[in-house]
């Protein structure tokens, strides 16, 4: 077997540093990357490697350094040279028109307006054979909207291809996927790199990182702390290399439930387009008590999270609040009824990108004290009160005047869970709450979780990471089609007997 060393080397940055006014982004990296290579770049959240990303393709410009793709100088801040030096980017969240079909989404930008006629033919034909050679199935005429998040990323990934990329960034490409979708990318990657592609792989899970690559940088505050061959380390050492410490997972002691602040009586909810309902569902949410709701992506979840956020409520069956039957039900009455909401998607619905911290951490309770006194906004309280959250989450941030759009997802979720906390809730909805996190900050969330907890708080905890919800619940449910099944005590039931209530076949032999 080669080694990365013997082969090409395809990319080389040098002394990269990027600054934003005191906050140094970047400082003095340099690494390489080699032909046929899956390189991982680790970091956590906020330790530079967006950033770093972003000026290899040209997005933003680096203060000192240089990069060289196939020997050449990469004119910086040039999305264009660096495509046309054949780097490809797949970012996290999908920059895809959703109203438009997979083909022209491929073929967008690829060909001059005063060039005559689009090439439809021969695209079609290239595609199709990408799409054969690298195992990317997709239906080249569906709508974007029409896709899953996995087919998704297929078609941001033949983009790259089509446009010749020999070089292939992915930017937490699992973040959103199932871990059946993982492995088909996984095998894509593998298939793609034995014809020479090389890859920069960014992802916070550490065994997917152990499993693809090759080579691994370690990024800490901007600055390149290590870089190690995959064989001749394993997941903790990276962890600690990441933090800078010993990392260690939360263990959640058992603690006797209390009484009973939600219940789901046959509750169903309508189905939305390809989004699944509720179907009969049956939940008690405890006092001192987290329940796990485990299962494949797309199964119910979203409608669950929706119902106990004020959302929807149900079309049929019973929902009882603290006691009482809800009659009248929406965001405000959750929030009234004590519910703290993390939300599934940090960007869209648990924050507004161009409000600063200070109007994020007051977005869900600036109309009552101390924030708004005889109808009028208390600014200073409020900053206040985001700069608290700051110093006590760990947000790392210039400061409260910053916009929430430029901060990692990690300090944004640390915010988002800050606003939730502070708030004193008695029930609260974790939905994905560590889904595209570094280890450090994915440690810090779930410790919190079980410190409410502790603290009384009926946790929901919904999640697509199986060991998340073995490790954290008390009880666990399995959601497949809507259905809910019934509560497992923590340590009942194996993953694989989970797997197969996740396949929907424990709801056949119930029934």
């Amino acid at each position: 077997m080669t080694t990365s060393a013997s082969r090409e080397v395809v990319l080389r940055l040098t002394g990269i540093t990027k600054r934003y006014g005191k906050l140094v982004a970047n400082k003095d990296i340099g690494f390489a990357l080699h032909e046929g290579e899956v390189l991982a770049l680790l970091g956590e959240n906020g330790a530079g490697k967006t950033t770093l990303m972003n000026i290899l393709f040209g997005h933003y410009t680096a203060d000192s350094g240089s990069v060289e793709v196939f020997g050449q100088a990469l004119p910086p801040g040039s999305p264009s040279a660096s495509l046309a030096a054949g780097l490809g980017m797949v970012h996290q969240h999908f920059t895809l028109a959703e109203n438009m079909t997979v083909l022209e989404n491929v073929i967008l930008g690829t060909r001059p307006l005063w060039h005559a006629g689009l090439g439809i033919a021969a695209a079609t034909e290239r595609l199709d054979a990408l799409a054969r050679e690298f195992g990317l199935s997709v239906r080249l005429d569906a709508r974007i909207k029409a896709l899953s998040v996995g087919e998704r990323q297929r078609v941001e990934i033949l983009k790259a291809l089509y446009r010749d990329a020999r070089i292939l960034i992915l930017d937490e490409p699992t973040a959103v996927l199932t871990p059946q979708e993982s492995e088909a990318l996984f095998d894509t990657l593998r298939k793609a790199v034995a014809r020479g592609l090389s890859v920069i792989f960014i992802s916070h899970k550490l065994h997917e990182v152990m499993a693809i690559s090759e080579r691994v940088v370690v990024l800490r505050h901007g600055r390149l702390v290590g870089e190690v061959a995959t064989r001749d380390t394993d997941r903790h050492r990276l962890a600690e290399m990441m933090v800078g410490a010993e990392v260690a997972l939360p263990e959640a002691e058992v603690r006797a439930p209390g009484g009973t602040l939600f219940e789901l009586r046959a509750a169903s909810t309508p189905a939305e387009g390809r989004r699944v309902g509720l179907d009969r569902v049956n939940l008690l949410l405890r006092e001192r008590r987290i329940t796990g709701i485990a299962g494949v992506s797309g199964n119910g979840q979203g409608a669950l999270a929706d119902l106990i956020g004020g959302l929807v409520t149900p079309g049929s069956g019973e929902m009882i609040v603290n006691g009482a039957a809800v009659t009248d039900w929406s965001p405000r009455a959750s929030l009234d009824a004590g519910v703290g909401r993390i939300p599934e998607d940090r960007h869209s619905l648990g924050s507004v990108a161009d409000f600063t911290l200070t109007e994020n951490a007051v977005l869900e309770r600036y109309n009552v004290a101390p924030f708004s006194r005889a109808g009028i906004m208390d600014w200073a309280a409020a900053r206040s009160h985001a700069e608290e959250i700051i110093a006590d989450y760990d947000v790392r941030c210039p400061g409260p005047d910053t916009r929430i759009r430029l901060l990692s997802g990690g300090n944004m979720q640390k915010l988002i869970l800050g606003r939730v906390m502070e708030a004193g809730p008695r029930i609260i909805l974790a939905n994905q709450p560590v889904r595209g996190l570094d280890i450090g900050a994915l440690t810090y969330v779930q410790k919190r979780l079980i410190a409410a907890r502790d603290a009384g708080a009926a946790v929901v905890l919904i999640s697509e990471d199986l060991d998340e919800i073995l490790a954290l619940s008390d009880v666990v449910h399995v959601m497949s089609e809507g259905r809910l099944s019934p509560e497992f005590p923590r340590g009942a039931m194996t993953p694989a007997e989970l797997g197969v209530w996740m396949a929907g076949q424990g709801f056949d032999h119930a029934a």
